[in-house]
């Protein structure tokens, strides 16, 4: 797969400052064994172990936090250490380019594992054990990632390579060297530090610099502590090389992925970080993300997501299942981040200016100390008893002991650790709606960025529990992904229908005041569940998603559901057109779409939906070339842009509000007699005028939305530049693309009459056409009978004035028609203070959905179908 290169977020950082007592941590103990820098750390249940730059690993009681031992045999700065829990081994690897095995038991020496061509590969920086397979990955100065197995044909395989000089398998699929005389392409990565001058990450490497000979070095004859018999070599075709174009700084394995695959992850001084899925055959390529600052120098992963620390004070947070970044945090900027570690969501950075800071699964700093008085170099996470500590080191020569405690649980944290409903839940759906509704997940904030991604990874994992088959879809950088989620239907004699299902799980944002209750907390009052989003779109897709489910479960369902969420809805649908067309394979073939995503016209009469008004909103700007003037000193002697954008905008329609476009309603589509009986009815139950309904639902219309200007917005100051937001309406058989046309020239015309020295833009920055459903339709018919079933009386067919721009665009895409069922009912208040939905709606609203999920399976509406078409 090829790279794919990053672009950083913007600088200054969104996240947030929420500094606070109880997550700063308290430094229990100090511990300095040698004058050394610590530049590696690892614990177990009993012991400490730090890795210096005078070549020993230094063991210290986790109990008494006193020196048990000193393992000596490296003769090179200690680069890395890594835990083997169930062999009870500890790895130890070195500047002297090998990597020891020592028992965390006995603390004895137990191996010598030396590197394919070991005096090229130089210091090993980085370790990774994979117990499923055995095996220890090694990230090398030489660019190579090399491994080798400790299964049960080790000893065979470590008897079978006695030099170094071995010849590469053809069946390897790695690149390999030749023979130990081989010698790479220089590189403008290697043999010294990626592109700065500063060098914080490999202080203690060699960097090219003459080995030191002594015992146990290449250049002293091989001379261990450990017979020659556990003296091991890594075979040639245990090799990639190169696998980066930097030295292989850091590395860690992905076991959480929702695949099943565990894949490690290198970090490299080529400013890049690779995926490999670990096979048994060895690491196979998969991915590349590559950044533009500087090296990665620290990582770690959780889940689906990777944690990189760079060069200048950046942490990448990349999205494993998307392949995108999702967060760039500046912790510092211009101190390199040297060590990472986590504690539940929590991350930990350590940088070279000796800070540590602790930053929330939101990606706010709620932390920030001085943890050492030179660099911190390395950390790491340990538990003790029902505690926690953050170990650290520095190059001061002490390890640090902190207590910490897991920060109080955020919302988004409590839904990553935990199912989407819990086994004490009476209603799966309302329950998972609580926890839904709970994530802000505010697509119009940036500071809601991450919460609205970890709305799409909860959605995500809700609906898999819910069985059906999910994933995450990019839709460009910046951007929320879409999460598709299918439930596949029982096999049978024929072909199953496809049903999409569009919603969104963003909402627009809830200011406090108003609101008599927390917005983002799910509040039941006399039968109704309040709180944002409960009625648009939440309540909605998770009636549908449970419906499904449920028929899964009866091994009822006997067509496939597609659902397609976005989070952009409420920002225009960023991304969703491109990144529905890149991944349609995915999706599938489609026979109809549905959608639910509006509410009825009155509180107590079901109603379908069956059109929507389109929608042109245009962007107006007169601007004079001068700066903003004194009325009582210019003013007659200049044209203002104010005068001349309120006389263009009322010459924008006449005294009986009619648009004064030319041809505008030329093309609209003539009322007929049933439509008037209709309004008709609707009037009477709405109370409304017939005239009323019609002119919101099937007329076009022309709105001025805002006027703003220049200066200080005083009634002393001509403005020089005035702004103006106006949209239309459009119904059928109105043309988009003519309306358009048709607003921006009749607005150039009507300016050029003015003769005016100001200058005018025009810029149409969104636009969606208009949607009718076909009432005489199948899937019309069937959805039509569900809701009266259930509601026992027929629903009322209805339109709406606003715009849904993903119906239609669904609708032409894959070539079949769209369905819109609302749930809620008219004083949901949707966008407004005290959203709610009632309980009766939304369960009679998933007991609709089953229904035509039902009907439109059965044999005889396929049939009726087929003969149809």
């Amino acid at each position: 797969m090829a790279g794919v290169t990053v672009s950083p977020f913007p600088t200054p950082s969104l996240s947030r400052d929420l500094q606070n007592e109880t997550s700063m941590p308290t430094l229990i103990h100090s511990l300095v064994g040698q004058k050394s820098s610590v530049l590696s750390l690892a614990a177990t249940d009993q012991y400490i172990f730090s890795g210096s730059q005078a070549e020993d690993i230094l063991v210290w009681n986790k109990d008494t936090f006193t020196l048990k031992a000193t393992l000596s045999g490296h003769e090179g700065a200690v680069m890395a250490l890594e835990v083997a829990k169930e062999k009870e081994w500890l790895f130890s690897s070195s500047g002297d380019s090998t990597v020891r095995v020592w028992s965390t038991k006995t603390l004895k020496p137990l191996y010598v594992l030396k590197p394919y061509l070991e005096d090229g590969a130089g210091d090993i920086f980085s370790l990774a054990w994979l117990p499923s397979m055995q095996t220890i990955f090694i990230g090398c100065q030489n660019t190579s990632l090399q491994w080798f197995s400790f299964s049960n044909d080790a000893p065979s395989q470590a008897e079978s390579v006695t030099s170094t000089d071995v010849a590469p398998s053809s069946s390897s699929g790695t690149s390999t060297p030749l023979s130990s005389s081989y010698t790479r392409q220089a590189h403008k990565f290697f043999d010294s530090y990626p592109r700065f001058e500063r060098r914080p990450a490999d202080l203690n490497a060699r960097n090219g610099t003459p080995r030191p000979t002594g015992r146990g070095t290449p250049d002293s004859g091989h001379s261990e502590d450990v017979p020659p018999s556990m003296q091991l070599n890594i075979p040639s075709i245990n090799v990639i090389d190169p696998a980066h174009f930097g030295y292989i700084y850091c590395m860690t394995l992905l076991t959480g992925t929702g695949d099943g695959i565990t894949r490690l992850a290198t970090g490299s001084g080529d400013e890049g970080i690779k995926l490999w899925k670990c096979l048994p055959g060895g690491p196979e390529f998969e991915h590349e993300f590559t950044f533009d600052r500087g090296a990665i120098l620290s990582i770690v992963a959780k889940g689906d997501t990777i944690y990189a620390g760079c060069q200048d004070g950046y942490v990448k947070v990349v999205d494993l299942e998307t392949k995108t970044l999702i967060r760039t945090i500046i912790v510092e900027e211009g101190v390199d981040i040297l060590s990472i570690s986590l504690l539940n969501s929590d991350m930990f950075t350590c940088a070279a200016n000796g800070c540590v800071k602790r930053w929330s699964s939101s990606f706010d700093c709620i932390a920030s100390w001085r943890g050492h008085s030179g660099i911190a170099l390395s950390s790491i996470v340990t538990q003790r008893g029902q505690g926690f500590y953050l170990v650290t080191g520095g190059n001061d020569s002490s390890i640090k002991i902190w207590d910490i405690l897991p920060s109080s649980r955020t919302v988004s944290q409590e839904l990553q650790s935990s199912p989407c409903f819990g086994p004490t839940a009476a209603d799966v759906l309302t329950h998972a709606l609580s926890k839904f509704v709970a994530i802000p997940s505010v697509s119009s904030e940036p500071s809601r960025k991450e919460d609205c991604r970890q709305t799409a990874i909860w959605l995500r994992k809700c609906l898999g529990q819910l069985g059906a088959h999910t994933s995450l879809l990019p839709t460009g950088e910046g951007n929320n992904p879409l999460v598709l989620a299918t439930f596949q239907g029982t096999l049978g004699g024929h072909r199953k229908p496809r049903v999409l299902f569009y919603g969104h799980y963003d909402v627009i944002s809830a200011p406090p005041h108003g609101w008599n209750s927390d917005p983002f907390t799910v509040t039941g009052k006399n039968g109704y569940l309040y709180g944002r989003g409960v009625t648009d779109n939440k309540g909605p897709i998770l009636a549908v998603a449970c419906a499904a489910a449920d028929l899964l479960s009866r091994r009822a369902l006997g067509l496939d559901l597609v659902m397609l969420i976005e989070g952009e809805e409420e920002c225009g649908s960023i991304g969703f057109g491109d990144a529905v067309r890149k991944h349609k394979d995915a999706i599938g073939e489609v026979d109809a779409i549905l959608v639910s995503n509006s509410t009825w016209i009155t509180d107590d009469r079901p109603c379908i939906t069956y059109g929507l008004r389109g929608v042109v909103h245009c962007n107006i700007e007169i601007a004079s070339q001068l700066p903003d003037l004194h009325s009582g000193i210019e003013g007659g002697g200049v044209v203002e842009p104010m005068v001349d954008m309120v006389k263009l905008l009322a010459s924008l329609t006449d005294n009986q509000n009619k648009v004064l476009i030319p041809q505008f309603y030329d093309t609209v589509r003539e009322q007929t007699e049933k439509e008037k009986d209709l309004y008709g009815l609707l009037s009477e139950i709405t109370h409304k005028p017939a005239s009323s309904l019609a002119a919101r639902w099937r007329e076009p219309s022309l709105t001025i939305h805002t006027i703003e200007i220049s200066g200080p917005k005083n009634a002393t100051v001509i403005p020089g530049s005035v702004k103006a937001q106006v949209s239309l309406r459009i119904v059928p058989d109105q043309d988009l693309q003519t309306i358009i046309d048709a607003l921006t020239e009749y607005l150039r015309s009507a300016y050029q009459t003015f003769q005016s020295p100001n200058k005018i833009q025009i810029i149409v920055d969104h636009s969606a056409d208009w949607w009718l459903g076909s009432l005489d339709d199948p899937w019309f018919k069937a959805l039509e009978n569900a809701v009266k079933e259930e509601w026992g009386e027929e629903p009322l067919r209805i339109r709406e004035g606003g715009s849904i721009p993903s119906v239609p665009w669904l609708e032409k895409e894959f070539g079949c028609h769209a369905l819109h069922l609302p749930m809620g009912q008219g004083s949901d208040q949707a966008h407004l203070p005290n959203e709610r939905i009632s309980l009766i709606n939304l369960n009679k609203g998933k007991s609709v959905v089953e229904r035509f999920l039902t009907k439109t399976a059965d044999e005889q509406f396929l049939t009726h179908l087929r003969n149809a078409n």
